[in-house]
């Protein structure tokens, strides 16, 4: 069954940012954008390269007013750890959650049940907590976060612009579409 058009299930888990360590529920999703990242584990090879990344286009994204959150089957303590031994990850600001429990794995259908582990999985959720966009990779295949910010600004204007969409390849300011009838077959 596709998670497209479904609210986040309930949760709540311990996150760490900033030297801090946080609660997060799903809560957390509604009233913004959000992005949420999982991937399988603290200090592998493809993941830092990923969150790393995501931290690279962070500021644009919070620029779009959209909050980011990668999501591990770590603990909390094990991202503190982390974030103090590796300097890759030591540059992220974004919230990262643990999930030991795969309570949210779970939720989001990542969760790889014979490991423990998640798959590489990237969410847009819209801020009534509606997942807009899925994303699942195989485990050595590192994503590029640079195509995140044309997949929000789309699910952005798809939202404030009822009656358009947005065809392949679109940028902002670029042409969209009004579906009807007299599109049929002319594209």
């Amino acid at each position: 069954m596709s998670l497209i058009g479904t609210e986040v299930l309930p949760f709540k888990a311990s996150a760490f940012q900033d030297g801090k360590f946080i609660d997060v529920t799903e809560e957390n999703f509604k009233g913004k954008w959000s992005v949420v990242c999982f991937y399988p584990a603290d200090f592998t090879f493809v993941c830092p390269t990923e969150l790393e990344d995501l931290q690279n286009q962070y500021e644009t994204l919070k620029a779009l007013g959209v909050e980011v959150y990668s999501v591990s089957t770590d603990t909390h303590f094990t991202h503190k750890a982390w974030h103090a031994s590796s300097t890759a990850i030591g540059k992220v600001k974004y919230i990262m959650i643990g999930d030991p429990a795969h309570v949210i794995s779970r939720n989001f259908d990542v969760l790889i049940e014979a490991d423990g582990l998640a798959d590489r999985g990237t969410f847009i959720i819209d801020p009534d907590g509606v997942i807009q966009t899925v994303e699942i990779s195989a485990g050595g295949i590192g994503r590029d976060a640079s195509t995140l910010v044309n997949k929000i600004k789309a699910a952005q204007y798809v939202r404030t612009h009822p009656g358009e969409v947005c065809p392949a390849k679109w940028s902002e300011g670029a042409e969209t579409l009004k579906p009807s009838l007299d599109l049929v077959g002319k594209i």
